[in-house]
């Protein structure tokens, strides 16, 4: 059974950073296209970042470009997002997503396992 498991999220002042993770029970990642998405409260799910099954070139929201960074290692189970000069906006619950064989996309509706989400406030 495909399971993530999110962590690392937590409150954090205006231009901090946080570090979160993303754990893959059972399996590695390495033939799965997997992706960051975040929701604020009231607004839709929205892509940040989001590597494909093929490589390991990541790919950014215009939001979080130059401050966000995702990352993966090759036979490992767990993907990271490294964020950088956070700002109040970017206070959302973070999802991690994947699905097998999968190209890099930030649609949503690409992706067949979702974790339960980590809490990021940024807030002075």
């Amino acid at each position: 059974q495909v399971q993530l498991v999110e962590s690392g999220g937590g409150l954090v002042q205006p231009g901090g950073s946080l570090r979160l993770s993303c754990e893959a029970s059972g399996f590695t990642l390495d033939h799965y296209g997997i992706a960051w998405f975040r929701q604020a409260l009231g607004k839709e799910r929205e892509g940040v970042s989001c590597i494909g099954h093929s490589d390991g070139t990541a790919y950014y929201a215009d939001s979080v470009k130059g401050r966000f960074t995702m990352s993966r290692d090759l036979g490992k189970t767990t993907v990271y997002l490294q964020m950088n000069s956070l700002k109040p906006e970017d206070t959302a619950v973070y999802y991690c997503a994947t699905a097998w064989w999968r190209d890099a996309t930030l649609r949503p509706s690409a992706y067949d396992f979702w974790g339960q989400g980590t809490q990021v406030t940024v807030s002075s």
